[in-house]
């Protein structure tokens, strides 16, 4: 058995209110109780196995955000203990102990000795600060010209400088871009194969199960439900769609959704910064990106339009068989669909070397509207195994809108659903 990274034992929090300032005053002059509590947590308890992920789930103002501060003992519980083992980074409020007024440089060498990390260990990590964050000349600019989005990079940079025994993050990675996301959810899959513990707090049920073993779902200050993920997944949902809170939820997701799009377009910042590429070298993808059946060259698409995916391969060795394959994956990394020359059945014979081919995958984008993730790669596959010749991951982003068709809510694929009612003992068909 796993030893406890973190034990949460009875925990309850309660912040003093009071009927007037006069009462506040009576208080603090003569020392006379003049307040009531009002509890915001109360009876929490669970345990978290190192090297495991934990999520917490619950609707605004469940308590979530009280708990974490107490997980990272940025305050204080009224009652019960919290045991942490082995450093904590925590990436809480958006810009916690960031000064408007300093430098990102300046912030990123405060906040990172906030965490634990000395001065030899910041300047150290600094090159892969910058590189990570990815805001250039910002970096030694004030805070205060930043946009939400670029303290969102600098502090989940400085929070995952060096790797921590626990990480610990509350939302903040829904201020980010979509490349930036996926970026930041990479980092946390590498530090998890590593053996660093997540607690992960957030509103979108599918990156809760996809991230964590086990969940808590927090329903006004208590425990409403604890255990595997998608049996308290399950029982969030079940809160939330079964009153009023459902109608609040449902108002939110649609209205996240992008505009209605039947044309097709090309966006210029719709740009991956997570790329990565590698191979034998023995073929090169050049480059990649989306066109329309037209030719013309788009990243953004109305639900269920058909799209290119294009990638240009130049040969450097003479390659017999190569293998062409793709992959669309959500901005969390989850894979929507993949395929290959060979599945498709098609035989692409050999190549010289400096021979170069235009490599084109048509696919229909019956997807819930989102931004994607796209993958190209050309590889040999032999009795041995297989190998790419070279694989760009991360190499385009397609934004798909919502059109007249779409019907999904949630989950990246669309199953083109229709709805009807029908008195009892009527036929469907």
């Amino acid at each position: 058995m796993r030893a406890q990274a973190i034990a949460v034992s009875d925990v309850g929090k309660a912040f003093k209110r009071y009927s007037s300032q006069w009462m506040r005053a009576r208080e603090w002059f003569f020392r006379i109780p003049s307040h009531e509590k009002r509890w915001v947590l109360r009876g929490i308890s669970f345990a978290v196995e190192a090297g495991t992920a934990f999520g917490i789930l619950g609707a605004n103002g469940a308590g979530k955000s009280t708990l974490l501060k107490i997980i990272c003992h940025a305050t204080r519980p009224t009652e019960g203990e919290v045991v942490v083992q082995g450093r904590v980074a925590a990436l809480l409020e958006l810009g916690m102990g960031f000064h408007p007024e300093f430098s990102g440089r300046q912030n990123a060498l405060m906040a990172g000795q906030l965490l634990g990390l000395n001065v030899n260990e910041l300047n150290e990590a600094m090159p892969d600060i910058e590189r990570f964050a990815d805001i250039g000349d910002l970096l030694d600019q004030p805070l205060r010209t930043y946009s939400s989005g670029m303290q969102m990079r600098l502090a989940f940079s400085v929070a995952t400088a060096v790797r921590p025994d626990v990480l610990i993050i509350d939302e903040a990675l829904s201020v980010g871009d979509a490349a930036f996301q996926r970026k930041c959810y990479r980092r946390i899959e590498d530090f998890r194969a590593k053996g660093t513990t997540l607690l992960f707090v957030s509103h979108d049920i599918e990156a809760i199960k996809r991230l964590c073993d086990e969940a808590v779902f927090l329903d006004q200050g208590i425990v409403s439900s604890l255990g595997p993920v998608r049996s308290v997944c399950d029982a969030y949902e079940r809160s939330l769609f079964g009153g009023e809170q459902s109608k609040i939820a449902a108002s939110d997701a649609v209205g996240s959704e992008s505009p209605p799009a039947s044309q097709y377009a090309f966006d210029a910042a719709l740009t991956p910064s997570c790329e990565q590429v590698y191979g034998t070298g023995e073929a090169l993808i050049q480059s990649c990106w989306l066109e329309s059946l037209g030719g013309e060259r788009v990243n953004v698409v109305g639900a269920g339009e058909p799209v290119c995916w294009c990638f240009s391969v130049r040969f450097k060795e003479n390659v017999v068989a190569p293998v062409f394959s793709m992959m669309l994956k959500t901005r969390d990394g989850e894979a929507v669909y993949g395929t290959d020359s060979v599945f498709l059945g098609i035989d692409p014979g050999g190549f010289d070397a400096d021979e170069t081919v235009k490599v084109v995958f048509q696919i229909e984008t019956h997807l819930v509207p989102d931004q994607y993730f796209l993958n190209c790669g050309v590889r040999k596959d032999t009795e041995s195994g297989s190998v790419f010749l070279s694989r760009r991951v991360d190499a385009g982003i397609l934004q798909v809108s919502g059109s007249e068709s779409t019907s999904g809510l949630v989950g990246p694929a669309d199953l083109r659903g229709k709805l009807t009612l029908l008195a009892p003992g009527s036929s469907h068909g």
